[in-house]
């Protein structure tokens, strides 16, 4: 460990493999260290034990579930919208040669006390069960203005400046009625509150034709997700870097974050090793979490908390037509709350369970001092639980950018049960490590800049 590195990044969750598979393809020199034995920190997967050992240490996992190698359960409930932003990340990375992919089988939202299919084209939108007869024409309409937008030819605006209008003011003219705003600003445009409607109209539109083209590439469902759990998402990106030239070292204990009399970052120990690099990436669990650092400064503040439950069924969810996977979304105005209510199931054709198990985790914002009360909602959906095993986790989010010291702290993984969230976090620690936008290059025009 004496020597020196462009980057060290601390801990092996999503966002930091990303980060450091892309920094390695860009010809840096990364060296990559976890205090744990095993990679993707928040976001592994775990098998049966490991499991039970985490959430009940005294119980050994029931034998009637099956054998220890075929569960992968994820801690962190995440899909991969088809052409989303990681998607891309995954193929112009060639990450995708150490992964195999399955669609999700269904896209849900809650609404008036049932669970419906998300409509995404005009001709669902007429076959909907969410809507009157006359909202399906007026929702027709609107999914035929989004599809028929073009951005030079102003016939094909009906008078909307998306740029200056705001989503408000295209469902009123459009007369849509509130469930319908919910399900398309929060099953469609995947947004986390309603805080949306009054901004400007051109990121909804954007998300929304990329919720409706990630539908169309496979039909039943936006989102795909990878064999064996998202814990090889990380493990995938890691062999990015080593074949970069990156360095990993697992099970190494971070014992300080060394900075200079400036507070300007130095270097990293490990018992009585020091490494030292140009800058530092971590999550925040190797920054303080809220506790003052060594010289007396807070680096990260907690910013809320999620709640997730990992639920083990012996059904698929009642009213999803027994699809083997589903995403449901619980839109905030359903249940009164401030935060949508996010459900992912998935099962033993995505190899993370037995046969005729599936894992569904119900996930949200706490809002209350009572959080598992908040995913009852969610909760009642699955129809009977086997076994449950519920989370309370910090939100951390650093103070500062980090462009002043070297020191770029990532934030905790949100409720949501999509990846569009982290993908936006790499590329803004990206920017702020960089001091560049974000640009894909393939792996062979990398190799020919190095």
């Amino acid at each position: 460990m004496d020597e020196e590195y462009d980057v060290i990044v601390l801990g092996t969750g999503l966002t930091e493999c990303i980060l450091s598979g892309l920094l390695s393809v860009e010809g840096k020199k990364v060296l990559h260290m976890d205090r744990n034995d095993y990679y993707g920190g928040d976001s592994a997967s775990l098998n049966l034990t490991q499991l039970y050992r985490k959430f009940r240490p005294d119980q050994a996992p029931p034998a009637e579930l099956g054998r220890d190698r075929d569960y992968a359960v994820d801690l962190i409930p995440k899909f991969i919208i088809a052409s989303g932003e990681l998607t891309k990340i995954l193929v112009h990375t060639d990450v995708t040669r150490y992964l195999d992919f399955k669609q999700i089988a269904g896209s849900f939202v809650y609404r008036d006390g049932r669970i419906s299919k998300v409509p995404s084209t005009e001709m669902e939108a007429v076959k909907s069960p969410l809507m009157g007869l006359f909202e399906k024409r007026r929702a027709k309409k609107f999914f035929e203005f989004l599809q028929g937008w073009r951005d030079e030819d102003p016939a094909t605006h009906q008078g909307i400046n998306l740029d200056k209008d705001s989503m408000k003011t295209v469902y009123e003219k459009f007369g849509l009625e509130p469930g319908t705003q919910d399900f398309i600003g929060h099953a469609m445009a995947l947004y986390l509150d309603d805080d949306y409607i009054t901004k400007p109209a051109r990121e909804t539109y954007s998300r929304v034709v990329l919720y409706t083209s990630s539908m169309a590439r496979y039909g039943k469902s936006p989102y795909i997700y990878p064999l064996y759990g998202l814990g090889e998402l990380p493990q995938s990106f890691a062999r990015l870097s080593a074949i970069y030239g990156g360095t990993y070292m697992l099970d190494k204990a971070i014992d300080e974050i060394i900075t200079d009399s400036d507070g300007n970052f130095v270097g990293v120990r490990s018992g009585s090793e020091t490494v030292k690099a140009k800058q530092v990436i971590g999550d925040p669990s190797y920054f303080g979490a809220g506790k003052e650092s060594e010289g007396g400064k807070i680096r990260v503040v907690e910013d809320g908390k999620v709640v997730r439950a990992i639920c083990i069924l012996k059904h698929p969810i009642p009213g999803t037509d027994d699809s083997d996977s589903v995403q449901i979304i619980i839109p905030q105005n359903q249940v009164n709350r401030r935060n949508d209510i996010y459900i992912a199931m998935v099962s033993s054709t995505h190899n993370v369970c037995a046969k005729d198990v599936y894992v569904a985790i119900v996930s949200t914002i706490v809002e209350t001092d009572k959080p598992e009360l908040e995913i009852a909602p969610g909760l009642q959906l699955l129809g009977p639980i086997y076994d449950k095993f519920v989370s309370v986790s910090p939100l951390y989010t650093p103070v500062s950018s980090g462009e002043r010291d070297n020191i770029f702290i990532t934030r905790s993984y949100d409720a949501t049960s999509h990846f569009e969230t982290v993908v936006e976090e790499v590329q803004d620690v990206w920017q702020r490590v960089t001091g560049e936008e974000l640009k894909l290059k393939k792996r062979e025009e990398a190799s020919a800049d190095k």
